[in-house]
C-alpha cells in the first residue's frame, strides 16, 4: 500500500524537520494543504531537505489561480524536486472563492476539467515548443513568448490529482486526471456507493478503467502515544468534523450515516461564531464512523479493513503534530 502523510501546516517552522523525518519513517508522499499558508512554498523547502519521498498539494485551491500560474508553479517544484511533485487541486466552496479570493465562481465541475486541459495544453506548448493556443469557455491562453516559456522540464510533466467528495468533482477527476485525493469526509460505505460509483463514470468518458487512475483515500486518523494524545487527537477531530458538518458538499456522507439532521443546527452556530458549541454536536459514534480509531499499533490494520478491494493508496490526515516514532508502526504494518 502507497502511505502519504498530510502534514500540518499551521507552523512553518517544522518544515524543515517534519519532511525529512516522515521520509526516514518511511512515507511514501507528503502532501501540504492550503488553509493559514501557501501549499507551495512548504514544498520547496523541503525539497531541499529530503531526497526520495514523493511531495503534493492535497489540496492548492484551484479557482483561487488560474491556469498559467498553476502550471508555472507545478512545473517549477517538478524541477527542484527533481521528479517528486504532484500538483492536487480542489475547487473550495463559493463563499471562499468569491469572498475570500476575489475570484469567479460558476459551474465548478466543468471549470475544474477546462482547467486540468488548460494547465497540460501549457505544459504541451513548453515541452514540444509549439504555439499556445487553447480557447476555452472559462479560460483562454493564446501568448508565449521566449521570454516566458521554462522549456522543456527533464522530470517531465507531474500528475494532477483532483481533490473532490461529491459526484461531479468526483467523475471529473475520473475523466481528465491521474487520479482522485478523496476528501477526509469518507467511510468505506461512502466510498463503496457514492466514490466509486462516479469515478467509473468518468473514465468511462475517457474510455479508461478506474485502475488507470490513482484512488487516494484521505483518511482521519485518531491515535496518540499515550492518553493525552489520544484526546487531544480526537478532540482536534471533533472539531474539525463539525467545521466540515456545515458545508453542504460533504452532507451526503453524513446524511448516510444519519447524521443529515446536524447541518441545520451546525450552520446556525457557525453564523454565530459559537465554533466551540459546534463541537458538542459531533458524537463519538460519529467520529470512529469516519475517522480511524485506535492506538497506533491498531491503525495499520483497521485501514486495510477500510480499504481493502478499494484502494491501495492512502493518506493518513489530522494527525496536527506527526510524531514519526508512533506513526513508524502504521507505515511498516501497512507496506
Amino acid at each position: 500500500m502507497r502511505v502519504s502523510m498530510t502534514v500540518p501546516t499551521d507552523d512553518l517552522a517544522i518544515v524543515r524537520s517534519v519532511y525529512p523525518q516522515l521520509e526516514e519513517v518511511g512515507y511514501e508522499r507528503a502532501f501540504s494543504f492550503e488553509a493559514k499558508h501557501d501549499p507551495f512554498v512548504p514544498l520547496a523547502v523541503a525539497a531541499e531537505h529530503t531526497s526520495r519521498i514523493g511531495l503534493g498539494t492535497a489540496v492548492a485551491i484551484a479557482f483561487a489561480r488560474t491556469p498559467m500560474t498553476l502550471a508555472n508553479v507545478a512545473w517549477d517544484l517538478q524541477t527542484v524536486t527533481e521528479g517528486r511533485f504532484t500538483l492536487g487541486l480542489g475547487s473550495q466552496i463559493r463563499p471562499h472563492i468569491e469572498q475570500r479570493f476575489s475570484m469567479p465562481w460558476s459551474r465548478p465541475a466543468q471549470r475544474m476539467r477546462e482547467m486540468v486541459f488548460a494547465i497540460r495544453a501549457i505544459w504541451d506548448s513548453w515541452s514540444t515548443g509549439s504555439d499556445l493556443d487553447f480557447r476555452g469557455e472559462f479560460y483562454t491562453h493564446t501568448r508565449m513568448p521566449p521570454a516566458f516559456d521554462p522549456g522543456p522540464n527533464p522530470h517531465g510533466r507531474p500528475p494532477i490529482l483532483i481533490g473532490g467528495v461529491g459526484p461531479a468533482m468526483t467523475a471529473v477527476a475520473g475523466e481528465v486526471a491521474d487520479g482522485l485525493l478523496v476528501h477526509p469526509v469518507n467511510t468505506r460505505r461512502s466510498l463503496q456507493e457514492i466514490t466509486l460509483p462516479a469515478l467509473r463514470e468518468g473514465a468511462s468518458r475517457a474510455g479508461r478503467s478506474v485502475d488507470d487512475l490513482e484512488l487516494v483515500c484521505v483518511t482521519i486518523i485518531v491515535t496518540g502515544a499515550d492518553e493525552a494524545q489520544f484526546e487531544a487527537s480526537r478532540e482536534a477531530v471533533r472539531k474539525q468534523l463539525a467545521f466540515y458538518g456545515t458545508t453542504p458538499a460533504y452532507q451526503p456522507v453524513f446524511r448516510l450515516h444519519g447524521y443529515g439532521d446536524m447541518y441545520p443546527e451546525l450552520t446556525h452556530l457557525a453564523r454565530q461564531g459559537r465554533w466551540d458549541d459546534m463541537a458538542g454536536l459531533v458524537d463519538d459514534e460519529l467520529i470512529e464512523t469516519i475517522a480511524v480509531v485506535g492506538e497506533p499499533r491498531e491503525v495499520a490494520s483497521r485501514l486495510q479493513e477500510r480499504l481493502e478491494g478499494i484502494s491501495d493508496s492512502v493518506s493518513l490526515v489530522n494527525n496536527r503534530a506527526p510524531d514519526p516514532e508512533h506513526f513508524a508502526s502504521v507505515v511498516e504494518l501497512i507496506t
